[in-house]
């Protein structure tokens, strides 16, 4: 793809993404004159809205896996990557506000996001196996308000930087789940 190309093509996804968040019913042409780009061109490369969408939701899952990647959940110190995580999806939130749990009627977009969601929850289970969430908490709770946290910091906290909301999230998070370390 020609740098040109690509260039285009990224601006009509990331515009597509911030569009279809405040506005699910957006159209390509609206999408089209937003990226500064003719509506011409993003029908060449998209048929529709819904390969629009498919698109837009494709490249939030890719930067949600490079983000989880980046983390090292398995290699770096527990806390390292509990900062590394949030910081890139607070990243990955602000350039891809859509939600994905619309699409539950793509399988195979699902199964990578339902993916995406067990590799969180099995490094959430490596921080409390290491001692850095507390014990006995509901299968579950910890990621979904992780994810909760994260998506607020990057819609609520503009005005921070991606590193300096991360640690909003990671002090807010540990603070609720983390063990007391002042206990006996």
């Amino acid at each position: 793809m020609r740098a040109d190309a690509a260039r285009n093509l990224e601006l009509v996804l990331t515009t597509g993404a911030r569009m279809l968040a405040e506005d699910p019913a957006a159209s390509m042409a609206a999408i089209a004159a937003e990226a500064g780009v003719d509506r011409r061109t993003v029908y060449r490369r998209f048929a529709g809205r819904d390969e629009l969408l498919t698109a837009v939701y494709e490249a939030r899952l890719d930067a949600i896996e490079a983000a989880i990647a980046a983390a090292r959940f398995r290699e770096a110190p527990v806390a390292v990557a509990l900062h590394r995580y949030a910081e890139g999806i607070v990243g990955v939130n602000r350039k891809w506000p859509v939600e994905l749990s619309r699409m539950r009627t793509e399988p195979e977009i699902w199964a990578r996001r339902l993916r995406a969601v067990d590799e969180v929850e099995e490094f959430l289970q490596r921080a409390a196996d290491e001692g850095l969430l507390r014990p006995g908490l509901p299968a579950g709770w910890p990621g979904h308000v992780l994810g909760q946290l994260v998506h607020l910091a990057a819609r609520e906290l503009p005005e921070l930087s991606e590193a300096q909301a991360a640690d909003v999230v990671v002090d807010t998070f540990l603070r609720g789940f983390g063990r007391d370390t002042a206990s006996p």
